[in-house]
């Protein structure tokens, strides 16, 4: 994936999510920061404060900013996925606060497959645990290019640089086993009073780094930029047939518009595309919005574009730029986050694989290894995958799909599972390999 990094004096959008054990801070951290950077309104810290009178609570619970669903105020946890929106004057910033519970990776996973950056927390009294290596080996895996060690509750252990010191040399010791490493940036904090949060700490003369609202103003993302191969998954053919002119549209009677969002990627007017399933090769003459034409699409936003001539793709299709083939194939490894609690993943399951915007049926025909977290050996003895563990497999499809490697495109790299009887989401999944084209990664790379 050809990447550019934004500049950090420029106001852009950085996309970021906690993670952490159940009780590292997560939801105070998220709270303090909001609180500190005054990005709250005065209502809703009156409601924070109330809230926190009737449940007892010593201090102001800048949790409650986060947890919104009864169930989370009750148990002081985070269930779902919670986003949260603001911006200083350097940068605007979404951020998700996703549940440390073992049993929610499938949330975590959901909210850290768009970030940027990762802040992954650590009880200071506690260390470095499970899910702690569980967390950053799925930041590793979804590709997130940074990671904040956010050595949380520091003001419980006298704010000892030397636990704080073992806590890092265990985590990066562990981290170095990673393939794809992100880096990684460790910083002492107390999210309930503050420290280092928002503005640099009193109490730690012996850390020299940033807070972490300076880091998060500063840091340094890579972004998809135009350069990258152009990808637009079709999710609509419209044909709105009428014998009227539409002002920006023209004549409707013979308008047929392949809308979608586009992937990855630049598209211009005049362009030679190639249009899958059917392969064939066309010219782009118009791209249309509801605002009217335009000469180019870049990412991340939605079209309608009008071709040269007559080709068979729907929903499911993908358009591509003429010399950017995608790989296209019914064979292939991926990397799966296993979400099912009362379902297992053998092989000759069967599932409908939903990749961009197609829909197609498939099955598991073997199980490669599942990967054990606290190690990051790969087990091949094990054929049968439960609730959060992670692994590779190999699929076969019905039909081809249309993608790129994970580690090129996270987009058209990545698909979700879901069970043909119940309809659930079991399993999340990014492609490693297409089998017999030339185009295999190394699967130990994935790791």
């Amino acid at each position: 994936m050809t990447t550019t990094t934004l500049n950090p004096t420029e106001s852009s959008l950085l996309r970021f999510t906690t993670a952490g054990s159940v009780d590292d801070g997560k939801s105070t951290l998220i709270g303090r920061l909001l609180y500190d950077s005054k990005s709250i309104f005065e209502d809703q810290l009156l409601a924070v404060e109330e809230s926190s009178k009737r449940r007892g609570d010593e201090h102001v619970n800048l949790a409650l900013l986060t947890d919104g669903l009864r169930a989370e105020r009750e148990q002081g946890i985070t269930i779902d996925v919670a986003y949260r929106y603001f911006a200083t004057p350097k940068r605007k910033f979404i951020i998700a606060d996703t549940p440390g519970h073992i049993q929610y990776t499938r949330n975590m996973v959901t909210g850290a497959s768009t970030a940027d950056l990762a802040i992954i927390l650590i009880d200071a009294r506690l260390g470095v645990i499970e899910q702690t290596m569980r967390h950053t080996f799925l930041a590793s895996l979804l590709r997130i290019g940074h990671i904040v060690l956010a050595v949380n509750k520091m003001d419980l252990v006298n704010f000892d640089q030397a636990v704080y010191d073992k806590i890092v040399a265990d985590y990066m010791a562990f981290a170095k086993g990673l393939e794809h490493l992100p880096a990684v940036t460790p910083i002492p904090m107390s999210a309930l009073n503050g420290d280092n949060v928002v503005d640099r700490s009193q109490h730690t003369p012996w850390y020299s780094g940033p807070s972490l609202l300076q880091h998060l103003e500063t840091v340094q993302v890579e972004h998809e930029t135009a350069a990258d191969a152009a990808r637009l998954p079709v999710q609509w053919v419209i044909r709105p047939i009428s014998d009227k002119d539409d002002p920006k549209l023209g004549n409707l009677h013979d308008y047929r518009g392949f809308a979608g969002r586009v992937a990855s990627g630049t598209f211009r007017v005049g362009d030679q595309v190639i249009a899958y399933p059917s392969a064939m090769t066309s010219t782009i003459t118009s791209i249309d919005t509801f605002e009217g034409k335009q000469t180019e699409a870049i990412p991340q936003l939605s079209y309608s574009f009008t071709l040269a001539d007559e080709i068979d793709t729907s929903r499911g299709g993908m358009i591509v730029k003429a010399g950017e083939e995608p790989n296209v194939a019914q064979e292939l490894d991926a990397m799966i986050c296993w979400f099912a609690d009362k379902k297992t993943l053998k092989p000759r399951g069967r599932f409908h694989l939903r990749h961009t915007t197609n829909d197609v049926r498939a099955i598991v025909t073997d199980v490669l290894y599942k990967v054990d977290i606290s190690t990051l050996k790969k087990h091949d003895d094990v054929k049968e995958f439960q609730l959060n563990d992670i692994g590779c497999i190999r699929l076969r499809t019905s039909s081809p799909i249309f993608f790129d490697i994970y580690s090129k495109n996270r987009t058209t790299g990545s698909f979700v599972l879901v069970d043909e009887q119940t309809n659930n989401t079991v399993a999340a999944g990014m492609i490693i390999r297409a089998l017999g084209d030339g185009t295999e990664e190394d699967a130990g790379a994935a790791i």
